[in-house]
Order: structure tokens, then sequence, then C-alpha cells
């Protein structure tokens, strides 16, 4: 069974790796603290949408984690911290909202129900939202870092799809006349070739 996806973590971030085959994960919210090369991954996460969805693939994509470490100052306003426990407990509603969450915009959009069904069957949330001593966390990551078995199923790699650009039609005509060739939408502010007759 594979455990590891091939080029893991997928998505980049505000992370370093350390012992793949670990099986804790360590998200330090808005706070800076030295990682420790016995987590599996380490970093911060300062937003409770596309910061929670980079948690979420990057986690599942590593059936060797079982456990994810939250720690750290928690960001004013997203309350990242917040809302990965409300998405881990909760899940998300028919609009990709975050069932819980008080964070400022706690939208999911960019990854499958599927996703975080695995996120919450595959990990156990430590909740330490505050905790900064970079030793306690030590003995957090030492204490986890061989506890327990491999997740039973193959990792599972979501690519999380880039955000939509914005998308307009360009007029064929204009109310604004630049020249003979030229006219402008003003409305739209967009400048094309004037419509031969």
């Amino acid at each position: 069974m594979k455990t590891i996806a091939e080029n893991w973590p997928p998505l980049r971030g505000d992370y370093v790796t350390g012992n793949p085959d670990s099986r804790i994960a360590v998200v330090t919210l808005a706070s800076n603290l030295e990682a420790l090369s016995d987590a599996a991954i380490w970093g911060s996460s300062k937003t409770e949408n596309l910061g929670v969805e980079k948690i979420i693939v990057n986690v599942i994509s590593n059936s060797n984690i079982r456990y994810v470490l939250v720690c750290g100052t928690e960001s004013r306003g997203h309350l990242a911290g917040h809302s990965l426990l409300a998405i881990h407990a909760n899940g998300i509603d028919e609009k990709g909202r975050i069932i819980g969450s008080q964070g400022a915009i706690p939208f999911i959009e960019n990854i499958s129900r599927e996703a975080i069904e695995r996120f919450q069957k595959q990990v156990t949330l430590l909740d330490r939202i505050g905790l900064n001593n970079s030793e306690e966390i030590r003995q957090i990551v030492e204490d986890y870092r061989d506890r327990g078995e491999v997740y039973p199923e193959e990792t599972m790699v979501v690519c999380a799809p880039k955000k939509r650009k914005a998308s307009f039609a360009v007029p064929a005509s204009g109310d604004v006349i630049i020249s003979g060739e030229l006219v402008m939408d003003s409305r739209a502010g967009i400048i094309c070739l004037a419509e031969k007759l």
C-alpha cells in the first residue's frame, strides 16, 4: 500500500517537512515557531479557508499522519485554528461553509466533501491553541510521532483547482468612439475593435 503520495506534500505553503513517516503534523497558526524534524510536516495557517484546505490536502496525501497538533496563537478575525477544529468535528454545509466556524470567511471552495471526510477519519486533532512553549510542543511531538498505525487506506491525492479568473464578454460595439477602428464601452471600461458594417 502506498502511504505517501508522490511529490508529497502536493500543495505549496508556509511549512517545512520533517520525517514523512511520522504520525504527527504540527500547525502553528499565526505563530512562527521553530520546526521539529520529528514531525511529518510543520507550518503556520492564518486563514480559515485556503489555509484549512491546504492542511487537509497535505495531510490526507500522507497516510502515516494520524494526529494534527493545532498550537500557537490564533489568527485574529480569521480563527484558522477554530475553523480547523470545526471542520474536523462538523464538516461543511451545502454551501461549503464550515459548520460551527466563527471565522470571517469560513467557506471551502476548492476541495471535495470526500476529502474532508477522509481528513475527519484519518486524523485526531490535538487542540492546544494558544500553546507557544517550545518544550511542551516538543514533548507532544515526541509522544505522538510513533503512536498508532498507518491509516489503512492509500493516500488520497486532491489537486485543489486554481481560483477562477473573472471572465467578461468583449463588447462588439461601444458608446465612445476613439477612432475609426476602436470604440470603448464606458460602463465596462473596455476598448475593442469597432464592428464592421
